[in-house]
C-alpha cells in the first residue's frame, strides 16, 4: 500500500506533525478533528490514520489512540516544504525584481507631481521596514565546506549568505536544522529572540551549534541592517522662488539639506516612527529639527504598503506656503501610494 497521499491524507499527516512538533506528545483522532480545516467525523479520521501508519508515514509509540510521525512522515513533510519553499524564494525574487522596477517609477513620478502641483520642493521616501519579523529560513548545501542561508523577513526581504562548515552536513541533518530553525523563529521580531531561545536552539543542534549561531547573526544582520535609504526629491531650487528663503546663505543651508539629505533622513525616520495613525504632521519653523529648515514649514505623511512596510512623503514650503493646496496634494499621493503596491 505505497500508493501516493490523497489529500485528505496529506492533510491529517501534515495536522500530526505540526501537532507533535508543538507538543512533543502524540495526535490522537479527537485533536486532529478540530483543525479547521477538515471536516471530518473521528471514525473517518481513524481510518485514514490507520492507512497511514499501515504506509508507515506514522507509528503508535504504545498502547493509548495518538500517533507520531515516523521518519517516513518527516521525509514526506520536510521535502513537500522545501519545494513550497524554493518555489516562494524564486517567486519572491522575480516579484522583488519586478516591485521595486515599478516602485522607483511610481516614487519619482509621485514626486515630481506633488512639486508641480504645489511649487514647493517636495520628499518621497522608499518603502522600509518598521517591524522587521521573520517569515522563514532555509539552508542548502552547496559544497561539502559551505552552506547557503536564505533568510526572508516580512515585507519579503530577502538575504542570502554563505556560511562555511568544518565538515559535511548531510541532507537529513540538513532538514531538521531547517525545521528546527522554523519551528522556533518563524513569526518572531529581534526582540522575541531572547537569549533563552539562541539556548535552548544551540543545545538542540548539538554538534551543529555553530551554524545555528551562524544563522542567527545573519537573521541580526538583515533585521538591524542600517541600509541606505533611498529618497526622491523634486523642485528644490523652488524655495529660491521666495524671498524670505532667497538670501544666500539661508538658500545655501537648505539646498544643502537636500543635496546631503542627511537632515532629510533623519525627518523621515522620525515621521515613519511616530506613524501609527499614518496622518499628516505639520513643522513651522523652529519646530523643525534641522537648523536649516527653520525659517520654513513642512508637512509630511506616511503610506502604508502592509506588512510592516512604510515610507514618507513630504513637503517644504515657506511658512506662509498654501496649506490647503499641500495637505490636499499629500492625501491624493498618499492615497494613491497606499494602493500602487497592493494590487
Amino acid at each position: 500500500m505505497e500508493g501516493e497521499l490523497s489529500e485528505r491524507q496529506t492533510k491529517i499527516l501534515n495536522i500530526i506533525i505540526r501537532d507533535y512538533l508543538e507538543t512533543g506528545e502524540p495526535v490522537g483522532s479527537r485533536t486532529i478533528s478540530k483543525d479547521r480545516d477538515l471536516s471530518l467525523s473521528s471514525a473517518t479520521i481513524r481510518n485514514e490514520m490507520s492507512d497511514l501508519e499501515e504506509m508507515g508515514y506514522i507509528i503508535q509509540p504504545h498502547t493509548s489512540a495518538g500517533r507520531i510521525p515516523s521518519d517516513k512522515g518527516y521525509r514526506f513533510y520536510v521535502d513537500r516544504l522545501m519545494k513550497e519553499k524554493d518555489d516562494e524564494i524564486t517567486a519572491l525574487r522575480e516579484m522583488v525584481v519586478e516591485r521595486t522596477e515599478k516602485m522607483e517609477k511610481t516614487l519619482q513620478d509621485a514626486v515630481k507631481t506633488l512639486a508641480d502641483r504645489t511649487n514647493y520642493t517636495s520628499i518621497v521616501s522608499a518603502p522600509a521596514l518598521s517591524d522587521s519579523r521573520l517569515k522563514f529560513i532555509q539552508l542548502t548545501n552547496v559544497s561539502d565546506e559551505q552552506v547557503l542561508a536564505v533568510i526572508v523577513l516580512n515585507g519579503n526581504r530577502v538575504k542570502n549568505q554563505i556560511i562555511p562548515v568544518s565538515e559535511p552536513i548531510d541532507q537529513e541533518t540538513l532538514l531538521k536544522l531547517n525545521l528546527l530553525l522554523n519551528t522556533s523563529l518563524n513569526g518572531l521580531s529581534m526582540e522575541q529572540i531572547n537569549l533563552g531561545t539562541i539556548a535552548r536552539l544551540k543545545e538542540e543542534a548539538g554538534i551543529h551549534s555553530g551554524v545555528v549561531s551562524d544563522v542567527l547573526d545573519i537573521i541580526v544582520m538583515a533585521i538591524q541592517e542600517d541600509e541606505d535609504l533611498q529618497v526622491y526629491t523634486s523642485g528644490t531650487t523652488n524655495i529660491l522662488k521666495y524671498p524670505e528663503l532667497s538670501d544666500l546663505q539661508r538658500a545655501s543651508d537648505i539646498l544643502d539639506t537636500f543635496e546631503t539629505k542627511d537632515g532629510i533622513r533623519e525627518l523621515v525616520e522620525k515621521t515613519i516612527a511616530g506613524s501609527e495613525e499614518s496622518g499628516l504632521t505639520v513643522y513651522i519653523g523652529n519646530e523643525n529639527q534641522s537648523p536649516s529648515l527653520k525659517d520654513c514649514s513642512v508637512v509630511t505623511a506616511t503610506y502604508d504598503l502592509g506588512d510592516g512596510m512604510k515610507g514618507m512623503i513630504g513637503i517644504v514650503g515657506p511658512r506662509r506656503m498654501d496649506y490647503e493646496n499641500v495637505v490636499d496634494s499629500l492625501k491624493t499621493i498618499k492615497t494613491k501610494l497606499d494602493q500602487a503596491f497592493k494590487r
